[in-house]
């Protein structure tokens, strides 16, 4: 029998396993939620399954996404990076991750953990949508944008709103399956 699905996901292995194990499911490990800062980044002009598919090498060239160990990346670690033809080799987002390394800590130092900081955001539980189909779902919304907002004044870049309200739905801070998937009920 055939598990009903969010179409989003098709029938490549890995998105599945993303969509059926990971996607919707509420974070509140900082270190996770770093992890899907990072690659939500990164994602920024492509497409998810482009990351999803370079997670592993983005998890070995970044230290495991240890956030204080990337708040200390030199000149000569940003030049290694560079020449990584396993992730995105992208300058910008590159140098953001160092600086989103630093940043991710002021928020830690100033909140007592990101994860507070974030989920304050919707008042530290999930926000349940009722979706039919994927037209319906926004690709962000007041909340992204207010949050986007804040995370900039905090120093954050690569967080427009549409990459923040893909890490709310990645992180389980909203419940973006949509209703007739099995996940649904689930997260």
């Amino acid at each position: 029998m055939t598990k009903n699905r969010c179409a989003w996901c098709g029938e490549d292995p890995i998105y599945v396993k993303y969509h059926d194990e990971e996607w919707g499911v509420p974070v509140y490990d900082d270190h996770k939620l770093f992890e899907f800062l990072v690659l939500e980044s990164f994602q920024a002009g492509l497409s998810w399954i482009t990351i999803l598919k370079k997670r592993e090498n983005f998890r070995i060239a970044f230290d495991n996404f240890d956030y204080q160990k990337i708040a200390k990346y030199d000149d000569k670690k940003f030049d290694e990076l560079i020449q990584n033809a396993g992730i995105i080799r992208n300058k910008l987002k590159i140098k953001a991750t160092i600086s989103n390394a630093i940043a991710f800590m002021e928020v830690q130092k100033e909140f007592g953990s990101f994860s507070k900081y974030i989920w304050a955001f919707v008042n530290h539980k999930p926000i349940d949508n009722h979706w039919r189909n994927l037209n319906e779902i926004p690709t962000k919304t007041e909340i992204s944008d207010t949050l986007s907002k804040d995370l900039k004044k905090c120093g954050f870049k690569f967080v427009g709103s549409t990459i923040i309200y893909a890490h709310m739905q990645a992180t389980g801070m909203v419940n973006d399956h949509v209703i007739a998937c099995f996940r649904y009920k689930e997260v």
